[in-house]
């Protein structure tokens, strides 16, 4: 798979050495921002073996973003990375394969707003080859104390949360999402502006997340669980992901 946006490309990981600059670029956005490093200064964990690496370049072949893909059949979704976290089983039902993404990052320094449009036209190219009917991952905000984000999750409690039929259960340390602000006291735009970009993508698109969320101290994030069911993505929105993605 390879897809060109201008100076961009979006190509899959076909190397170690390829895989190796995802996870260099993935300690630099997540330890090394933050003051922290791993071994080696490399991100890296049992499932970077079980996944595909999608890498975003730029001129000269430059490392800009990057994210991994896992495909597999409902009925595996509690062997997911997300499962460590969440109890999925009310989705082990679930009719079509799934797809989780994670280990989504772009480097601090690159700006360009077509760095996310072109990874969602490769999340489409492969969530179409494989026949995917749900995507999920868990999506971060920076800081792992909910006070810190009050607004953004009670705007996810009054207006996004999973259909009863597929909603993740709490598994091991999590806190609920905060009761819904009252009518007139919610500000939508600021609520939205204060998430992570890739979670606002997930909701323009139909998403839903969990009714609570997981810290996780060691990254200082805080994280929900997120899905999209691709037959609901309204179809203008489908039109135009299938239409970057060819």
């Amino acid at each position: 798979m390879r897809l060109d946006k201008g100076h961009l490309v979006a190509r899959l990981a076909e190397t170690p050495a390829d895989i190796a600059r995802a996870q260099d670029l993935r300690h630099l956005c997540f330890l090394a921002a933050r003051g922290l490093s791993r071994p080696g200064g490399r991100d890296h964990d049992s499932f970077d073996d079980r996944c595909r690496h999608v890498l975003i370049e730029g001129v000269g072949g430059q490392i800009l973003a990057c994210f991994r893909v896992l495909v597999l059949p409902a009925t595996q979704i509690t062997d997911s990375y997300s499962a460590q976290f969440y109890d999925l089983t009310a989705l082990a039902s679930y009719p079509h394969p799934v797809m989780e993404l994670g280990r989504f990052c772009s480097h601090p320094a690159a700006q360009d707003p077509d760095l996310l449009r072109l990874a969602w036209a490769a999340i489409t190219r492969l969530v179409d080859a494989e026949g995917a009917g749900l995507l999920f991952g868990c999506t971060s905000f920076t800081g792992a104390d909910p006070a810190q984000h009050g607004p953004a999750l009670s705007h996810l409690a009054a207006h996004h949360l999973a259909p009863l039929a597929f909603a993740p259960r709490p598994k091991g340390v999590s806190v609920p999402l905060p009761l819904p602000l009252p009518d007139g006291a919610a500000d939508p735009r600021a609520a939205l502006a204060a998430m992570p970009p890739l979670l606002r993508s997930y909701l323009g698109m139909g998403g839903w997340v969990s009714d609570h969320a997981v810290p996780d101290p060691d990254l200082d994030t805080l994280h929900v669980f997120t899905a999209v069911e691709i037959a609901a993505i309204p179809p203008a929105r489908a039109r135009a992901l299938r239409a970057l993605a060819e």
